[in-house]
């Protein structure tokens, strides 16, 4: 008597479990893809990589004069006048001095950068997202997870309404 008991309540309590489950409307979002895929974000890395493409290649031309000028002096050194050698490795310190300074600033710049137009997408994003989540009426929309199925994935949703929108 016990044991049947248990069984209709554990039976009664898996019905009511899935019943509460079909009300909730789950959904998922790529958050990773929305950055890559979607029209805005695509369109703030074209416009990141426009405005930093001048520094950029400078930053290349003086990679290449410091590999040219170490080449030449261990190439050179050992037949070169002491003086000369030390001209050229103090030419060469004072270069690579200001490359790397230059290369910092670059990185800080850029970073700044790219988080201030990443900000830009991510409130678009989440505008978007709450727009489809009302819209469809879902009670949650997660954007990290372990394992989301692809039925509840709407990432591909997203990326379209975000590359629609202008």
């Amino acid at each position: 008597m016990k044991v049947s008991t248990l069984s209709v309540i554990a039976v009664a309590l898996m019905g009511l479990s899935q019943a509460a489950s079909a009300e909730t409307k789950i959904g998922f979002v790529n958050s990773d893809r929305v950055m890559r895929e979607a029209g805005p974000a695509v369109r703030a890395q074209q416009r990141l990589e426009k405005e930093f493409e001048k520094r950029d290649q400078e930053m290349q031309r003086m990679a290449k004069d410091l590999q040219a000028m170490q080449e030449d002096l261990e190439r050179n050194g050992v037949t070169m006048a002491e003086s000369d050698r030390r001209n050229k490795e103090r030419a060469f310190n004072d270069l690579n001095r200001d490359f790397q300074r230059k290369q910092r600033e670059f990185r800080e710049d850029l970073n700044q950068r790219r988080n201030e137009e990443l900000a830009s997408v991510l409130d678009k994003a989440n505008r978007t997202v709450k727009q489809i989540a009302e819209a469809e009426k879902y009670d949650i929309i997660l954007q990290e997870a372990v394992y989301a199925s692809p039925r509840i994935d709407i990432t591909d949703k997203v990326v379209k309404a975000l590359s629609e929108s202008k």
